[in-house]
């Protein structure tokens, strides 16, 4: 036996969870586009309520949509990331072209409300067939395309309700904007689109992360040895 050299390094394994996930700030960052993508995101839809207001559809449709493609154009220029001023460019661009054809600024609102109602029913869908959409958002976004929280029991159970908690949101909020919509308050619809926006979205994000992030830190609980054995 060989004596005075050091012991063999164990790899440590109590923060491997915390190593494999990223921050609750980088995670939140990566999905609203930091501080910027919030603030940039909400300018055309401010840009088309006010202009709506001051003065008529047809105006605060260009303003709308060119100030959204001002916005991707300076990222692109900036070599920042575009995906969310895509994705938002996107969005606009649908509601501003059915508000144009029908001369309805609600219809601004539309493609949104339509989509919440998708989104909404399809998270409560997925819950009730025990595939909860928000754990499978969580491998593809979170943990690099892995499943394993299928394979535990509190994962399964902590990401059913979360997504039955999405649902119920997400459902609650298109919900406030859909009747606006069908009572023709076109200002009162624009007002609670940048109020139900965001900010509902941060708050289901951080209960999200922090929820596994717990979850997953807690230790199995170790079986009951029998007597005698």
């Amino acid at each position: 036996m060989t004596t005075g050299q050091p012991p063999a390094t164990q790899p440590e394994t109590g923060s491997v969870e915390e190593e494999r996930l990223p921050t609750v700030a980088e995670q939140m960052a990566d999905q609203l586009g930091g501080w910027r993508g919030l603030f940039e995101s909400s300018i055309p839809v401010v840009v088309f309520v006010i202009a709506n207001i001051v003065g008529e559809l047809r105006p605060a449709v260009i303003a709308s949509v060119s100030v959204a493609v001002l916005i991707g154009g300076l990222r692109l220029a900036q070599r920042r990331p575009v995906r969310h001023a895509v994705n938002g460019l996107f969005g606009i661009a649908i509601g501003a072209a059915i508000a144009w054809r029908t001369g309805e600024a609600r219809d601004f609102y539309l493609p949104g409300i339509l989509y919440g109602i998708g989104y909404g029913a399809a998270l409560l869908i997925s819950a009730a067939i025990r595939q909860p959409l928000v754990g499978w958002l969580w491998s593809v976004l979170v943990a690099k395309g892995s499943s394993e929280w299928r394979n535990d029991p509190r994962l399964v159970r902590t990401f059913t309700w979360l997504t039955v908690l999405w649902g119920v949101v997400w459902l609650a909020k298109v919900g406030v904007q859909a009747g606006l919509y069908l009572a023709e308050q076109d200002t009162a619809l624009g007002v609670a689109r940048l109020a139900l926006g965001y900010p509902p979205y941060v708050m289901l994000l951080l209960i999200t992360v922090w929820t596994v992030r717990r979850v997953t830190r807690e230790p199995h609980p170790q079986p009951t040895p029998l007597p005698g054995g």
